[in-house]
């Protein structure tokens, strides 16, 4: 269950904790902008899953608007998302092309996120068993392992390999990898999340639609047959952290309309407002004891 990373021999206090969640990201992109123009950044780790990995690797590189300009200007295009070439056999989401557009109009900054020396790991999902793996970045991994951590099962038709391991979405085995961060020293952790705060987990008919096509993936079948209790045992420790531990909360408001595929441009814009809106209030509560 931990993966292949290195285990830290200092505690990392502070941490970073961000949840995916596709098109809901873009909450995150929000809330990460604003902490780059106040240059507001006291964590000394950061663990994050799917989109959520992603944001924080902008934020990180310092590129302020790129997460956005990638949700409102590519991400809504048929070549990335397209039910028609997915009823047809092909990517719901394609991946593949995201990373080769963004690599060629706007790749990170690499140097500039390892300059700053802090552990950064990207939350993976092991197809064999289910289990999630935590795999520390650097900058010869993290764009392989951005897309790997992205890579939503069936909807995405392929299993990226990490390490010699097939590996799907860190979403599906560990949404909000908290207790990791718990695991690994941290007591003061800031956790960004894609849903309301009152959201909570129920099994739906998307986990049946998707362990149906992973019946020769038992462990990672079983895992998404399970994802309602994962998710809501993240969501308690959020809200009732172990003694020592104090986490500061930042999620979208209620009545928050994006789904992890939406793609209507207002829609969008007003997701990244909300995250922006989030971000002062944010601040102010990391800053009290």
């Amino acid at each position: 269950m931990k993966g292949h990373t290195r285990v830290q021999r200092q505690p990392l206090e502070n941490a970073l904790v961000v949840e995916g969640g596709a098109m809901r990201g873009i909450f995150t992109a929000g809330v990460l902008d604003v902490f780059l123009e106040r240059r507001f950044n006291p964590f000394a780790l950061y663990i994050g899953v799917s989109a959520g990995a992603s944001n924080i690797a902008a934020y990180l590189a310092e590129m302020r608007g790129r997460s956005r300009r990638i949700y409102t200007e590519l991400s809504g295009r048929p070549e990335f998302i397209s039910v028609s070439r997915f009823l047809r056999g092909g990517h719901m989401m394609d991946l593949d092309w995201m990373w080769d557009i963004t690599i060629s109009l706007m790749r990170l900054d690499l140097a500039a996120i390892y300059a700053k020396g802090r552990p950064f790991l990207v939350g993976l999902t092991d197809v064999a068993s289910g289990t999630p793996i935590y795999h520390e970045t650097s900058a010869g991994n993290l764009e392989h392992l951005l897309k790997a951590s992205s890579a939503l099962p069936v909807f995405y038709r392929d299993f990226p390999v990490v390490d010699g391991r097939r590996v799907t979405d860190g979403g599906v085995s560990d949404p909000i990898p908290v207790a990791e961060a718990i695991r690994r020293g941290a007591r003061r952790i800031m956790v960004i999340r894609s849903r309301p705060r009152g959201f909570r987990r129920r099994r739906d008919l998307s986990s049946y639609f998707v362990s149906w096509f992973l019946q020769r993936h038992s462990g990672l079948r079983a895992t998404i047959l399970n994802q309602n209790r994962i998710y809501n045992e993240a969501v308690s420790i959020i809200h009732d952290p172990p003694a020592g531990v104090s986490i500061v909360e930042v999620c979208p408001p209620p009545g928050f309309r994006l789904g992890r595929f939406s793609t209507a441009p207002a829609e969008l814009e007003e997701g990244y407002a909300q995250g922006r809106a989030q971000a002062e209030g944010a601040i102010a509560r990391w800053g009290r004891p």
